[in-house]
């Protein structure tokens, strides 16, 4: 329901509203074109409004620019919400690449960017300093290598530590036991993605993908921690196997061009969750289902409450697409990544259920 100051305005009032107020629930909902200035907005823009009678609202950028208009150089909405910068990317590609150098600020400075940028981004996005991001990095590297049947010596060695205490100690510190006894450990790897509808974070173990959510989740702490607890696993950046094919297949999604997913899925819970999960990857792409039909759908017509509470518990989103649920009445409800997300989602899908799937 719209709050009491929306209910009698039309829709062109509520997106004005919503842009001048620089209202981040709207992204993706509308793209605000200035007539005046020929130039098209996301609705989180800083620059300086403009009169209501000199915005048009489009759908998506592409509308805007089909309509003459070019792109704000101020919140860029060309680039996807929250996107990790071109000079992050280099970096990250580097140390992914050598996961054993160390990048100073004069590495930085030598490849043209400034290292007080850097460690801002990586407060604000991984809320640790760049130089704790390659340390993880870098542990996590070698816990692969130990796993795999390397020898701890040389590991510690070929990832760039100095000495064989400096590593066991930094081991010991991350995973509670030292490298000898990491056998019966496990990691979960952690990814940053950047979809059209904001930064995901992904996770996944060697079996599959085992968290997939938006990042600015207010549950995800709270699923990081139940899923450590389950795997018996300690959370760290690095990379998987299984990181690649999600990218590639969440990229085709998110264009129209794939409507069901590939990638192995690791979903721990309870018996029940789990069936629930798997009977909402049967709901067929670009259709909703109602909560009752979803337990009907189980066979437990009974429990529409219980269901949508496992619904909910749901840790990897868009894949087991707990967003084709909706009320009983048509109503969107219960979408942990917000409801302007899930509506994207369902439109999204519904303008390309006709395509070969």
């Amino acid at each position: 329901m719209l709050p009491e100051t929306q209910r009698n305005l039309n829709q062109q009032e509520i997106f004005y509203q919503a842009l001048v107020a620089k209202d981040v629930t709207y992204e993706g909902t509308f793209i605000a074109a200035v007539k005046t200035t020929g130039i098209f907005c996301r609705p989180t823009c800083t620059a300086r409004k403009p009169k209501i009678a000199n915005v048009t609202f489009f759908k998506t950028t592409k509308e805007a620019i089909l309509h003459g208009y070019r792109p704000c150089k101020v919140c860029k909405p060309l680039e996807n919400l929250g996107e990790s910068p071109a000079y992050v990317k280099v970096i990250l590609q580097a140390i992914h690449a050598d996961p054993s150098q160390k990048l100073k600020d004069w590495d930085l400075v030598q490849r043209g960017i400034e290292p007080n940028t850097i460690r801002r981004w990586f407060l604000k996005n991984h809320g640790l300093t760049f130089q704790a991001y390659q340390r993880l990095f870098r542990i996590n590297s070698a816990f692969k290598k130990i796993q795999n049947g390397e020898k701890v010596t040389a590991t510690a060695f070929d990832v760039g530590y100095d000495s064989l205490s400096g590593f066991s100690d930094s081991f010991k510190t991350i995973f509670g036991v030292a490298p000898t006894h990491s056998k019966k450990k496990q990691v979960i790897d952690i990814i940053r993605l950047e979809t059209p509808l904001g930064t995901m974070l992904a996770g996944a173990v060697p079996e599959g993908v085992c968290l997939l959510e938006f990042t600015d989740r207010k549950m995800l702490e709270t699923e990081l921690k139940q899923l450590s607890k389950l795997l018996n696993a300690t959370i760290i950046q690095g990379a998987n196997a299984h990181f690649s094919l999600l990218q590639e297949e969440l990229t085709a999604y998110f264009a129209g061009k794939q409507q069901s997913f590939t990638v192995p899925l690791v979903t721990p819970g309870t018996k029940f969750q789990q069936t629930v999960w798997q009977e909402l990857q049967n709901i067929p792409y670009g259709t909703t289902r109602s909560y009752k039909q979803q337990a009907m759908a189980l066979q437990v017509p009974q429990a529409v409450r219980a269901v949508a509470h496992a619904n909910g518990m749901n840790r990897i989103s868009i894949l087991i697409p707990c967003h084709r649920v909706i009320g009983e009445n048509g109503n969107l409800t219960g979408y942990g990544g917000g409801l302007w997300r899930k509506q994207w989602l369902i439109n999204l899908e519904k303008e390309n259920r006709l395509l070969p799937g």
